[in-house]
């Protein structure tokens, strides 16, 4: 007993240590800790079963079931976690389930009980929250929406690229959840998804202890309702009132759904209301915030409206490059692709070691915080749903390999990294993106980069730390262009003319990353210093 105690304690305060974080979801890189925190809970939780002869069943049922899918899980953590539907479910399961095994377990009389409890209620505060699985069943939206993905699809785990496997299924519980959330944010359209989902595998035979078809039905008649169905909600609501003809609402709703039908059907539509309800239609699951861009955001995420012709594709070129016979590059030239040509946008491949790399990931890992956007109307950095996604900083005196990467940026570039910003590092959570946005500072945000003294980003270089099995490239929704992520790789751009002119061409994002776990880091070079490499030109677009 004495033991099991020590154990729980060393658990305790390494699980302390590594967990002061926030915002689980947004970062694949953190959510790896969770796996290993999860398995030693089970393994405790093993231990607590052995040492108690008459256990109950269900709770020996519970822990083998999550041994199997941590064990999983901790055998390739960022892989496990790549799958979007994993890192929904471990979310969850330490958000919720763990919480009904205490209830559970609270049930039961033991002399073992108060160190199992007192333990796993502790280790419970550092667990995800509730905003952590409210974001990742967002983000399974997201993913839904940009890769055009039905709820089978992804209630199955088969995902593009994927073979399915029995942890990536979500259950009718999960289905249910994913409507609850989507019904939380006003989101009908991806309410009646999520609900017509649970429905479907309630009805296919799938047992739930916590849901009933009842509930579900509820859900789906308000929530087609809401988009203007009356119909369909009528037809839900009597399906409802057939499980159960004492329903409350339902049969209050009945009433009211067959006023209003009957309302309708005396009214002469018109070719305004056809249209309205066309654009209604058209327009459900979209955000108040929703960007005129964004459709074509979303094709090139999934592959489609790259605007190349093969005429121009034909004068894109791979070469060795060794920028004027840089001292560097003369005997070991680099591998260098035109990715688009106007603007340019060049890719260096091979241009950092796995060895390096991942020494980056290690230095940014523990400094890893939610990613902030500037916000024009506060002049503050905050938080976005835009921006799913953890990044840290860090500095050139650091780490021997954070300087020699610079000095590499440098070399290849041309340009003087002495006044450019520190190395970003960014670590894509479930889901994560960062939605069209400049790099630089526009003329209607005159004090963007002022508090720094260095100008104008001129120019980004961004490095990819890993490959990524599906979604997750660098989409340029101006011009077309899509980049894909690959590991080793950097590309390069200049986000003004030479007459300091932003190039707004250069908008671009980073599309959700739909299977795999994506690392990058970035430099934002600025205009002070490169007076004498980078030449103004005479005309602005020069």
């Amino acid at each position: 007993m004495a033991k099991l105690r020590h154990c729980f304690t060393i658990l305790l305060l390494l699980f302390t240590a590594e967990s002061a974080h926030s915002d689980f979801f947004t970062s694949i890189g953190h959510m790896t800790d969770l796996l290993f925190v999860e398995r030693d809970l089970v393994s405790s939780l093993k231990d607590y079963i052995r040492a108690e002869e008459n256990k109950l069943q269900r709770i020996k049922r519970w822990a083998e079931r999550l041994d199997v899918l941590s064990t999983a899980g901790s055998q390739d953590p960022e892989g496990f976690l790549g799958h979007p539907v994993n890192a929904f479910k471990l979310i969850k399961r330490l958000n919720t389930e763990w919480a009904e095994l205490e209830s559970l377990v609270l049930t039961d009389v033991s002399v073992f009980l108060p160190a199992f409890v007192s333990n796993l209620t502790i280790q419970r505060q550092h667990f995800p929250k509730d905003d952590d699985q409210t974001g990742a069943a967002k983000a399974l939206m997201r993913l839904q929406d940009t890769y055009e993905l039905d709820t089978e699809t992804i209630s199955s785990g088969r995902l593009p690229g994927q073979v399915a496997t029995s942890s990536s299924v979500l259950t009718v519980e999960d289905c249910y959840d994913l409507g609850k959330v989507a019904y939380s944010d006003v989101d009908y359209y991806h309410t009646e998804l999520w609900m017509a989902q649970a429905l479907k595998q309630l009805e296919q035979g799938e047992e739930s202890s916590a849901v009933d078809a009842i509930a579900i039905l509820d859900y789906l008649s308000y929530s087609v309702y809401q988009q203007g169905e009356l119909e369909r909600a009528l037809e839900f609501t009597k399906k409802l009132l057939e499980l159960d003809p004492s329903h409350q609402r339902a049969n209050g709703n009945l009433k009211y759904f067959e006023y209003q039908l009957s309302k309708q059907m005396k009214l002469e539509v018109d070719d305004d209301d056809e249209e309205k309800r066309r654009m209604q239609k058209e327009n459900r699951g979209r955000r108040d915030d929703y960007l005129p861009e964004r459709k074509q955001y979303e094709k090139l995420c999934r592959g489609e409206g790259v605007r190349m012709t093969p005429r121009r594709q034909s004068r894109l070129f791979c070469r060795y490059y060794d920028n004027g016979r840089h001292p560097r590059f003369v005997i070991g030239p680099l591998k260098q692709e035109d990715e688009w040509d106007s603007p340019q946008i060049v890719r260096y491949h091979d241009i950092v070691s796995d060895r390096d790399m991942e020494k980056v990931k290690e230095l940014a890992k523990p400094r890893l915080r939610r990613a902030t956007v500037h916000d024009p109307q506060t002049g503050t950095l905050t938080t976005a749903h835009y921006r799913v996604s953890k990044s840290a900083w860090l500095g050139a005196y650091e780490h021997p390999v954070v300087d020699k990467i610079n000095r590499k940026i440098e070399d290849i570039t041309g340009l003087d990294v002495s006044t450019a910003e520190d190395l970003q590092v960014a670590n894509y959570g479930v889901g994560g993106q960062y939605e069209p946005h400049f790099d630089f500072g526009r003329k209607d945000e005159p004090d963007a980069f002022e508090e720094l003294g260095t100008g104008n980003r001129i120019a980004t270089w961004l490095l990819y730390m890993s490959d990524v099995q599906a979604g997750g490239a660098t989409v340029f929704t101006d011009i077309g262009a899509a980049v894909q992520p690959k590991k080793g790789s950097a590309v390069f751009w200049f986000n003004l003319y030479p007459s300091g002119e932003g190039d707004y061409r250069t908008r671009h994002a980073a599309c959700p990353v739909l299977l795999g776990n994506k690392w990058v880091s970035n430099k934002w070079i600025h205009e002070r210093g490169q007076e004498f490499r980078r030449r103004c030109g005479l005309h602005w677009t020069d």
